[in-house]
């Protein structure tokens, strides 16, 4: 792709939603013609042998004549995960995926709203 090219695909809105060792870039771009589409990006963070880091990315390109179909699936997808699972499948948390933090003094436990979770719509997005 040339840097034509690329200018010519101006972002127009992004949001970044870090998950452990995941992040999700969501970004809202133009085409050349001044339609919009939208990307989904997923980066993994991975250490090698020698301490070293790299990351995986895998990349979704999502145009808007399929929005509705693929909302719809995603939907059918994750409610059919809570039903199976239970809503607290959503709050579990792998702890290879979060640094553990050090705190002094005693822990209070607190409880995760689980239900803001599954309100998610893709206007949010």
């Amino acid at each position: 792709m040339s840097e034509r090219d690329l200018s010519d695909q101006e972002e127009i809105h992004s949001k970044v939603l870090r998950a452990g060792r995941r992040t999700y870039f969501f970004d809202v771009r133009s085409t050349k013609a001044g339609d919009y589409y939208l990307t989904i990006t997923e980066s993994k963070k991975f250490t090698h042998d020698d301490g070293s880091f790299h990351y995986k990315k895998h990349k979704i390109y999502l145009y808007k004549e399929d929005f509705d179909a693929f909302k719809e699936n995603v939907e059918e997808m994750m409610d059919f995960i809570i039903n199976e699972k239970g809503s607290e499948v959503i709050s579990e948390r792998h702890q290879k995926d979060f640094k553990k933090e050090e705190i002094e003094g005693p822990v209070e436990k607190t409880t995760t709203n689980t239900s803001s979770f599954t309100d998610v719509s893709f206007e949010d997005i």
